[in-house]
Parts: C-alpha cells; structure tokens; sequence
C-alpha cells in the first residue's frame, strides 16, 4: 500500500500546485482590470515573467536555503517515491511566486520591467526563503525558542504571514521607493483619481483567485492523510465574512467587494486548520474592515500610492491572520488548541521586520544602482508602449 499512498501524495499535492498557477492569472487580470488601459499588456507580462524568473530562482537557490534540498543529482534519485519531492517544489514554488506577484500590484504603472525581473530573482531566491525556512523547517533554530518561551511554535499553515505579510511588506516598502504615480497628488492636497480600467476583467481576477485559494489552503496538509474539511469550511466563511465587510463599509465599490473576500482569504491562511468555523468568520469580518479603511487611509491621507493595495490586502491582514490563529486557535474560542498567542505575535512580527527591511535593502540597492522607475514621458505614454510596444487593443481598425 505504501506505493499506493505515495502516488496518492504526488497527485494530491500536484493538484494544489495546479490550483495556485492558476491563481497566478488571477493576480494578472486583477491587475489589468485595476490600471489604467495604457498598463494593461505590462501586467500580463509582469505577471508571466515574474512567475518565470520565480521558478529558476528558486530552483537553484531559493528552495535550498529553505529546506536544505537542492536537484543537483541524476534523474533516477529525483524520481523516488514517484517523485514526490519534485511535486512538493512545484507546490512550494507556486507560493514563493506569489511574492513577486503581491508586489506588482504596488508598484503598476511606473517601474521598469528589467529592474523589477532583477528585485524578483533576489526576493525568491533569498529573501523570501530565508523566513520561509524559519517559520516551516525551524531553520536557526527560531521555532524552539518560541516553543520554550511561549510553550507553542509559531503556526502559519498555509501562509498568512510567510506569503502574504512577507508579500504585502516588501511591496510597502517598493511603492515607498518609487514614489506615486506622476500627476497622483498635487502641491494643493488635490488627487486625481484613476479608476480601474475593467470592473469584469477586476472581477474575474477576483474570482480565480477565490477558487483557486482552496487548493491553497487546503492542500497546504501536502500529503492526503492530512486533508481536513475544516480547512475548507473555515476558508468558505472568512471569504464571506471579507466580502459582507467589504460590501457594507465600502459602500456597494465593486473594488471592495471583489478584494473584500480576498482580504478574508488571506487572513485565514494561518488558522484555517485550527479554528472553528465562526472564528473564521470573524477573522474574516475584521480583514474585510482593515482593507477598506487602511486602503482608504493609505491612498486619500498619507498619500501612498499603492495601487492595488497590497499592503494593507496581504501585509495587514496577513498579519492580522498571524495573530487571529493565536486568538481563535484557542480551546476557550472553539479551536483546536496548540497555538500561543505570544507566538503568534512574535512571529508575525519578525516576517514583518525581515521583510519590509529587506524590501528596502533589495530596491534600495536597485533604484541607486540601474533605477527602478519610468522616466516622466515614458510614464506618460504607458508602460505598454514604453516597454512592450503595443497597446492592449489597437486605436484604430488595421484594414490592409
């Protein structure tokens, strides 16, 4: 049976890895349907190229300072157990991948396309799986500390704070190095409004992430014995609980209501195989009010042009996910217990600090080195002229 159960493993886990590309597309027509039309091509190809990148970052460096495994061995060694090891990469890179994705929506409309290839490799090869294998392979020893001083590891089991506060962090702290968009703010307090390009493509960015979020979630156990039902009850009632938020105190936006159950997902992430149903429910309430009023204040009072919102999307409330999983984790709270809050605190606030101070050390070093923004005509003109040179759908019919 034991070769039944690996294929079983390779399968199921597979499966997950299929789920979350996908979810790759979501990020990209999320991003097309939120910029202006003339930086519609640039977020598909970012989207694409990124994931590129990604992978042969992680491949060669990123999975290895993780997990201390790397494929440098001949075909036979990498094919054991049905190659179940070179699934799991697969799986494991479709998260890492999503770094780079979070931060494109941050920076739209203004970076370059080389520079930002570049921050990609280094965020996936380095930055990235540098926490990644503190919080999932209890690399330096980090994991034991908290056990012993709190009495609990810290718990993120589908990446609340290892992909989404990380992600949300690091795009801070690129938006931060950027600057807004040309013609964003003005000297008398005036913002010019850019609303998004296309409510349906917006949506149905939206939606392909939501579907494929349970394979996200739910397959996060990467091995079949450890599937749970309650992974995907707690994933369908923080989804619900962000868009009812999202829907009331954003006033019927359909932004809102389409990032509303995105903000829900991504603050379940961490609990979802701890919590009980109407605890995730609440998480999911609390991440849809924290996206509609700290996007709000983001963009309107500190004036910090992130244009998807990434930051306050996946960098608060992943952190808010971090630490909901110590609060609703709990048995008094109709949890399964094995969470400590202190934990949870502690840990979500070294991501947080690992990564918004390496997202300012990697753009930092890129802005000084080769630049990292459009120069004031080439932003005006678009990035899908300036870089691609083609629009997304053409002026004028072609009739010879």
């Amino acid at each position: 049976m034991e070769p039944l159960k690996t294929s079983a493993d390779v399968l199921f886990i597979l499966l997950g890895a299929i789920m979350i590309l996908a979810m790759h597309a979501g990020f990209a027509f999320l991003e097309l349907g939120t910029v202006r039309k003339k930086n519609q091509v640039n977020a598909l190809v970012k989207i694409l190229s990124d994931f590129a990148v990604s992978t042969l970052a992680y491949f060669f460096i990123g999975y290895g300072i993780a997990y201390g495994v790397h494929f440098f061995v001949d075909a036979e060694q990498l094919a054991q157990k049905s190659g179940f090891e070179l699934t799991r990469f697969f799986f494991l890179l479709t998260f890492a991948a999503a770094i780079p994705a979070i931060v494109s929506g941050g920076i739209a409309e203004r970076a370059k396309f080389n520079p930002q290839m570049a921050a990609t490799f280094l965020l996936v090869g380095f930055l990235y799986p540098f926490f990644e294998g503190i919080a999932w392979n209890n690399a330096l020893g980090i994991q034991d500390w908290l056990k012993a001083a709190t009495g609990a590891n810290f718990h993120d089991f589908a990446g609340s704070v290892v992909v989404h506060a990380v992600g949300g962090w690091i795009g801070l702290a690129a938006v931060l190095m950027l600057g807004a968009r040309r013609g964003r703010y003005a000297r008398d307090g005036a913002i010019a409004a850019h609303p998004p390009s296309s409510i349906p493509f917006l949506a149905l960015g939206a939606w392909i992430l939501i579907v494929g979020w349970f394979g996200f979630n739910m397959m996060s156990a990467q091995t079949l014995d450890k599937i749970s039902g309650l992974v995907a009850m707690n994933s369908l009632m923080a989804m619900v609980g962000g868009t009812l938020a999202a829907l009331v105190l954003g006033r019927n936006d359909p932004g809102f209501v389409h990032n509303g159950p995105l903000a829900g997902l991504v603050a379940v992430c961490a609990g979802s195989d701890l919590m009980h149903p109407l605890g995730a429910l609440a998480t999911g309430v609390v991440a849809g009010v924290l996206f509609v009023q700290l996007f709000t204040l983001t963009q309107n009072r500190w004036k910090i042009d992130d244009v998807l919102g990434v930051w306050p999307l996946h960098g608060l409330c992943g952190a808010w996910g971090g630490i909901a999983a110590g609060i609703f984790g709990q048995h008094a709270l109709g949890g399964l217990g094995g969470v400590s809050f202190g934990a949870q605190l502690i840990g979500t606030a070294l991501g947080i600090a690992i990564a918004f101070t390496g997202g300012l050390a990697i753009y930092g070093l890129l802005k000084k080195t080769v630049g990292i923004r459009l120069d004031p005509e080439e932003e005006y003109e678009g990035a899908d002229l300036t870089i691609h040179k083609i629009t997304a759908t053409a002026e004028r019919e072609t009739l010879w």
